[in-house]
């Protein structure tokens, strides 16, 4: 509920204090006085998009302050939650506009975007005029106004709900098809990749040793025989046979010596040992170096077929076993994927099948209530004096969505006989107006903590009409509050708080004000209302029958 709203330096405005009050709350004035800027400042500081020029002329900025009280439970407080802003049972918004151009705004003292006050202003005020395009006259928000009335949020999440899975399922089906498909381009390629790599059997580290055993082989041709020849002089008639000669002279002339030959004979003995422990290991390398030469030309071959292979898939040696599984998967996939297919299409059935019945509920509850609203909105025309109008919602099929797949249009019909049409183009300004009202009161029932503005909702209508016009705004007021801008005495008297707006020229300069009016003031200004500039003794009478008993003299 709009609580007080404080205005500096907007264009004929340069400082106005208002606080407003529950109920029905009235502004009053000549055309021209400044009705439509307090409008303007109001959808200035709830970031509405309206005129650039909103600086009072010779003003550095200007500035609107706006406060509302926040009830338990009110939509705003989960906006706010969502932008980190502070809560509480009081929602201030201020709001500043450079003569730059430049705009600076603040929620309960902290900086915002025009986005977030936007998100606000959803939840806490509804403007609606004769020509507003904002809420209920255009066709795209019809389904939500017809759901709002007739209560189908639980069926609209279980349809939002079963449209994600729906989404989901799809989605999973085309990318598996793809994949699949994708797969099975490349199949011919897999399968002969696959028959090679089985058919060479790379190992990991087999290229390493590969490697080794050619290059030992490939040296050990090299060496072989130089080893053996090597052999061959320290062996039999070599250094062996040489030794052994000399160690038997000397053992045979060793005791004519007295001993001088003893160390000797012990160093040609450890000489022969150390000689036949040469001689073994020499034994053992030349076994080493022995080998086949068909082995070494097979070596090369396995050697030289598994780098062709690595570089054949551009991939190192040793990965080629884990490459030659990768292929294995994919065939794998490509064998089983039919089977994957079907279940996945299986689960896409299901779910446009989950889809399908809960659409289908929310259709129906949407054209069993529709009817609902026709009527609700008939009884209200009656007292509004377009008994003989009809007005009709429609719901016709459209493209499924998250929404269903229902269209929601408001078409009237002025006089029987007429065609109908959409509401917007049919309806005349003040049947429009009427129309409008109708089908609000139909909505409003139930809401709280919204206030609703109507701008000259009332044009075009007088007498009776706009005294049903004011009674219908009246018991829309109750137990919540609503602004009227309004040319029309009738909706005046009807008002529970009474603004006049009224500008004057003080040095130069033409100033906008706002009063608040007592109840004699009140008098005088419906009487301004129904007489014209001249208030004579029989406006005032008129005004206060039209007030009621309380403004009686």
């Amino acid at each position: 509920m709009l609580r007080g709203l404080d205005i500096s330096d907007m264009l004929i405005i340069d400082r106005l204090e208002l606080a407003f009050q529950p109920g029905l709350n009235v502004l009053t004035g000549e055309t021209g006085a400044g009705k439509s800027i307090l409008l303007d400042s109001l959808g200035f500081v709830l970031g509405w998009r309206g005129r650039a020029d909103l600086v009072r002329q010779g003003a550095s900025q200007g500035e609107v302050t706006a406060w509302f009280d926040l009830p338990e439970g009110h939509a705003a407080h989960a906006v706010l939650q969502e932008a980190g802003l502070p809560g509480g049972g009081e929602l201030i918004l201020r709001r500043i506009n450079g003569s730059d151009g430049r705009k600076t705004a603040w929620v309960n003292d902290r900086r915002c975007s025009g986005e977030v006050l936007r998100a606000l202003s959803e939840t806490l005020v509804e403007l609606h005029g004769q020509h507003d395009d904002r809420g209920l006259l255009d066709p795209k928000g019809h389904r939500a106004i017809l759901d709002e009335f007739a209560g189908t949020a639980p069926l609209r999440d279980k349809v939002r709900q079963a449209w994600s899975a729906l989404a989901a399922a799809r989605k999973a089906a085309k990318q598996a098809a793809a994949e699949r498909d994708a797969i099975a381009a490349e199949e011919e390629y897999l399968r002969h990749a696959v028959a090679e790599l089985d058919k060479l059997d790379p190992q990991t580290g087999e290229e390493e040793q590969l490697d080794a055993r050619r290059r030992l082989m490939q040296s050990a041709e090299k060496i072989r025989s130089d080893v053996v020849n090597a052999y061959e002089m320290m062996g039999q008639g070599g250094a062996e046979t040489q030794l052994g000669d000399a160690l038997r002279w000397l053992d045979g002339v060793a005791h004519k010596a007295d001993g001088a030959l003893e160390a000797p004979m012990a160093a040609l003995s450890r000489a022969m040992v150390e000689l036949d422990e040469a001689m073994e290991g020499v034994v053992a390398a030349i076994d080493t170096m022995s080998f086949n030469p068909i082995e070494l030309e097979e070596t090369e071959e396995r050697l030289f077929a598994i780098r062709a292979m690595a570089r054949k898939h551009e991939v190192l040696a040793d990965d080629l076993a884990g490459f030659a599984e990768t292929l294995r998967g994919k065939l794998d996939a490509l064998d089983a994927g039919e089977a994957a297919q079907a279940g996945l299409e299986k689960a896409v059935r299901d779910a446009q099948a989950a889809y399908d019945a809960a659409a289908d509920a929310l259709t129906d509850a949407r054209r069993k209530k529709a009817g609902k609203l026709d009527k609700a909105v008939a009884a209200e025309l009656a007292p509004l004096k377009m008994e003989r109008a009809v007005f009709a919602t429609q719901i016709t099929e459209e493209t499924p969505g998250p929404e269903g797949r229902d269209a929601v249009s408001f078409t009237v019909a002025t006089n029987p006989g007429a065609p109908a049409g959409p509401l917007g183009k049919i309806a005349s300004g003040g049947e429009l107006s009427r129309f409008l009202l109708a089908l609000k009161v139909c909505l409003a029932k139930g809401q709280t903590g919204l206030t609703m503005i109507f701008d000259e909702i009332d044009r075009g209508v007088g007498g009776a009409t706009a005294d049903a016009v004011g009674r219908r705004l009246a018991a829309l007021s109750q137990g919540g509050q609503v602004l009227v801008v309004t040319h029309s005495p009738q909706v005046a008297a009807l008002g529970a708080h009474h603004w006049r707006v009224s500008k004057a020229v003080s040095k130069g300069m033409t100033l906008s004000t706002v009063t608040p009016l007592s109840a004699p003031e009140r008098v005088d200004e419906v009487a301004r209302m129904l007489a014209g500039d001249t208030i004579t003794e029989a406006a005032r009478a008129a005004a206060r029958e039209l007030l009621g008993e309380e403004f009686a003299s």
